[in-house]
């Protein structure tokens, strides 16, 4: 089992014992998502540290899209609650790289690929690279807005 996956069970364990309803809550539709994803295919298999950062990765995201969501639609608990959820779960993921950051390793994978004449026909092979090195460090729609506006999109 990923180092990981029993962190968080040790944690639900933890707050399930405090009498943490929202932590308690938010780990277990983790670890549900956790075995989802375990389960999925034609044969089942126990998820790396990094396929379970891929799943926290999704699950925090999903919460914000769903914080926005409702903060829209004017139902401002509902909001907090999934904001409150994504801040468990982004407890649990690697520390994220500032727009700062982003920028510095589009720059590089630009100069790297030698794309920087060529606009948004190079938008490919510069995300490779740089999803390589910003992989659960990073929402994926702002790695692509910055590409984009350093190539000139």
């Amino acid at each position: 089992m990923s180092t990981l996956k029993d962190r968080l069970r040790t944690d639900l364990t933890t707050a399930m014992k405090a009498r943490d309803e929202l932590r308690s809550s938010t780990l277990r539709m983790v670890l549900a998502a956790v075995t989802t994803a375990e389960v999925a295919g034609k044969s089942a298999k126990v998820l790396s540290d990094d396929e379970v950062v891929a799943v926290l990765t999704s699950e925090a995201k999903k919460r914000r899209e769903a914080a926005t969501a409702f903060a829209d639609g004017g139902r401002a608990e509902s909001a907090e609650r999934e904001t409150a959820e994504a801040g468990v779960i982004a407890e649990y993921l690697p520390e994220q790289l500032t727009e700062a950051e982003i920028a510095e390793i589009v720059t590089e994978a630009v100069a790297a690929t030698g794309a920087a004449g060529e606009g948004m026909r190079a938008m490919g092979k510069v995300m490779g690279l740089v999803q390589q090195r910003t992989k659960g460090r990073a929402d994926g729609g702002a790695v692509a807005a910055e590409v984009k506006r350093q190539l000139g999109a």
